[in-house]
């Protein structure tokens, strides 16, 4: 037996040399290990296992130097492959996942997020051509919002599906024309509508049969990532536990050298060609009898398509409308191109401020998280309370290396921060994972209606939303009665904020991040949504526009939703002194987010069944403490069942939106209680999560009715629920009260009156939705 430490030399009956320390026979510390076969690994060992720092070689010519745990490439390393490919960035079970760049033999580069092997999340695709795609991936295909750039000045910035155009988007002509328009599939499909570039720029000019066997051939070379060309084939051992073989016969370490067929560039052979985009020039049935009409005025062109079919297309001549019509067509065009067309360079920017996001967030929790416990002082909400760094990407003494631009970091009120967190229940490791992990964070496809970019942490428990200059100003100066009112109420319904940010790039953009729980990260799925006020102005959805992700407005709730006596009791009893608190800070415009999860789509109509059949519930008698005397309506109804509450029994992990006691319900006998459902476990209630409810709605009756019947569909719902956008002042509102009257707004129905007046109908309205049972 050899002593850890010393330096020895062994070789196997199988040909295999070991030349470093060993620990009871198994190779630890430092040392090198050369296969038979010409694989050759230098590093660090820990009982028989490659463990921290080391180069792997193999035959082939591939290597990898970097980060190794457990026989397995792990944490962050280089390895090039073969074929000349380099990457660089973070390993999981020697696979590509976190943050990673790759360049690949034939010099294109990505630059982005990787999960088990394959591009997932943002990342930018570079082609040695010059054409450039930055946007949302999955499964190694473009899928999301992203925005492709050609070389020839051709610009997509829409939604893309399994690699291919697919939903909403506007695409740029290198001559400064538009077609905003649909695609399904990657053919164009609906409505669009067509923008030549100017009155004195021909819109044909350069559309010619000729041009458009140049585009073919320009589009070929940058086609929607074929799947077949995309997935990577990384093996998932390279080393395969290579110490296993050492507590085993021959006592020699066996490699398995990885078959390096690497994650290969979106190669040109295997892409589909996209067929010329017909957008840029009218159809050649129409040319002849339009061409002078072309050349004469300024035209926008209205078309159809079915599955890439020109179908119908009617000339609008902008010269020949009515001063408001050109005015209504030339402020779409502009508010379209302003919305719709996000340049490439805003594309970007969104990519590196995600990044730029993570580095900072990951440097703040670290630095102030061995910060010996104190309490919070005063000081600590202060102008001064602020950490400040920069992050050059070439790296400091106090920051790493990184691949997007030279930022500066501001983090506000850490301390505060750090303390609100652990009021949370939130662990610092789990926080920084959960943003700054491998996984990183996904853009929400679509901005909110102030604009703001909103970030999606990968596990779904943080969203992280932009600010405006005069919204973080309202936060940082209610921050030290909002830090009182959480730690004083445990079970406050207003939005958990876990901090505060701003990133600065060069020419002085800075924009400010503030992090927040998602309420809607729960064990249960979301069916419906609402975003309630209590305002009848325009708080309503089209219907054509409704599916399972929207959230509805006030005159799209058809509900009324009775509860537990108790449980209501304390549902309003917070719901008050929320907005006691919200009134305080002068603050208005605020609301509650309601989301309903359906424990059957067709449930049955509770109140035509038999009096007794509401409370034949299967459930064990032991856990139910208090009856229901016959002929009372179950609350909760019969397909929730409220059980006493054994801690030991559900999880008391908070999520980032719950926090406090469990609730008490005295349909058990005033007792702590857990919600069970048929097929899934014990979930805790606590105020706004988990809260077992009956939603009623009203059903249209047959007009030719002779007798006047008031029926109700009655659901089985859980509700989720918490108070949002709290960061509108009343005197900036106030601001804005002649537009509102100038408008013949009703001021009743919008924002326009005083904080007093706005809860108040804020919580007369939620009364009627949530009415008490009689």
């Amino acid at each position: 037996m050899e002593d850890c430490g010393s330096i020895t030399e062994k070789v196997f009956s199988n040909g295999d040399v070991y030349v470093g320390s060993f620990k009871a026979m198994l190779p630890h510390g430092k040392g090198k290990y050369t296969w038979s076969d010409g694989s050759v690994y230098d590093g660090c060992w820990e009982e028989g296992k490659m463990t921290g720092g080391g180069r792997l070689i193999w035959p082939s010519g591939a290597s990898y130097e970097g980060d190794f745990s457990g026989g397995y490439l792990h944490g962050f390393g280089v390895f090039n492959g073969s074929d000349g490919s380099i990457y660089r960035g973070v390993w999981r079970m020697n696979t590509q996942h976190g943050i990673g760049r790759k360049q690949y033999q034939n010099s294109d580069v990505y630059d982005g997020c990787w999960k088990e092997g394959v591009r997932e999340g943002s990342g930018r695709y570079a082609w040695s051509n010059g054409n450039m795609y930055i946007g949302n991936w999955r499964d190694g295909k473009m899928c999301g919002r992203g925005v492709m750039k050609w070389f020839d000045g051709d610009l997509f910035d829409g939604f893309w599906l399994n690699g291919l155009r697919h939903g909403s988007g506007c695409y740029r002509f290198a001559d400064g024309s538009y077609y905003f328009g649909g695609w399904t599939k990657g053919l164009k499909d609906g409505h669009g509508m067509f923008y030549p570039a100017g009155s004195k720029h021909h819109p044909l000019r350069g559309c010619s049969d000729g041009k458009n066997e140049k585009r073919k051939k320009q589009l070929s070379n940058i086609s929607s990532a074929n799947s077949e060309s995309v997935k990577p084939k990384v093996k998932r051992t390279f080393s395969d536990r290579i110490s296993s073989s050492l507590l085993k016969g021959s006592g020699s370490i066996s490699v398995r050298t990885m078959s390096q067929g690497e994650d290969t560039a979106l190669d040109e052979s295997s892409r589909d060609i996209l067929a010329c985009d017909s957008s840029s020039a009218l159809s050649q049935s129409s040319r002849d009898d339009k061409t002078d009409l072309l050349e004469t005025g300024s035209v926008a062109c209205e078309r159809e398509y079915t599955q890439g079919v020109l179908m119908k297309e009617r000339i609008i001549n902008i010269s020949r409308l009515s001063g408001k019509s050109k005015q209504r067509l030339k402020f779409h065009a502009k508010e379209v191109k302003r919305k719709s067309c996000v340049s490439f360079l805003e594309a970007r920017r969104s990519y590196y401020l995600m990044l730029n996001l993570q580095l900072g967030i990951r440097y703040s929790v670290g630095k102030i998280t061995p910060v010996p416990i104190r309490e919070v002082r005063q000081s600590d909400f202060g102008d001064q309370a602020r950490i400040k760094m920069y992050f050059p990407r070439k790296g400091s003494q106090f920051t790493p290396s990184h691949h997007s631009v030279d930022f500066y970091w501001k983090d506000y009120c850490p301390m505060v921060f750090r303390y609100l967190r652990e009021l949370f229940k939130l662990d610092a490791a789990d926080y920084m994972m959960s943003i700054c992990g491998d996984d990183g964070l996904r853009e929400l496809s679509s901005p909110g209606k102030s604009g703001s970019l909103f970030y999606l942490s990968r596990d779904d428990r943080f969203v992280i939303k932009t600010l405006k200059k005069s919204e973080l100003k309202v936060l940082l100066r209610m921050l030290p009665d909002y830090y009182k009112h959480v730690k004083e109420h445990d079970n406050t319904l207003i939005t958990k904020v876990f901090g505060v940010h701003r990133i600065s790039l060069k020419r002085g953009k800075k924009v400010r991040f503030v992090v927040m729980g998602n309420m809607f990260c729960t064990e249960l799925r979301i069916h419906r949504r609402y975003d309630l006020k209590g305002s009848s102005h325009g708080r309503f959805t089209k219907k054509d526009r409704i599916d399972e992700t929207t959230t509805l407005k006030d005159l799209d709730l058809t509900y009324e939703f009775h509860m537990d006596k108790l449980l209501r009791e304390a549902l309003f009893k917070q719901l008050s002194l929320d907005c006691s608190f919200l009134e305080s800070q002068n603050i208005i415009d605020y609301s509650l987010l309601l989301g309903l999860h359906f424990r059957a789509p067709d449930n049955l109509i509770s109140l035509l069944e038999p009096p007794d059949s509401l409370h034949k519930v299967e459930t064990n008698p032991d856990h139910v403490e208090g009856g229901i005397s016959q002929g009372e309506l179950s609350i909760p109804p019969r397909g929730l069942i409220l059980v006493t509450h054994e801690p030991s029994s559900v999880s008391n992990t908070p999520g980032p939106h719950a926090r406090g006691s469990t609730l008490r319900a005295m349909s058990v006998g005033d007792q702590e209680v857990d919600l069970l459902l048929p097929g899934t476990g014990r979930l805790r209630v606590q105020l706004g999560v988990n809260m077992p409810a009956q939603a009623n709605q009203k059903v249209m009756q047959d007009e030719s009715a002779s007798v006047q019947v008031e029926l109700f569909e009655v659901y089985d719902v859980v509700l989720y629920l918490g108070i949002i956008d709290i960061l509108q002042d009343y005197n900036m509102k106030k601001k804005l009260e002649h537009t509102y009257k100038s408008l013949q707004f009703d001021p009743l129905s919008i924002s326009a009156v005083d904080p007093k007046t706005y809860s108040k109908r804020f919580l007369n309205f939620l009364d009627k939705v949530f009415p008490v049972e009689p």
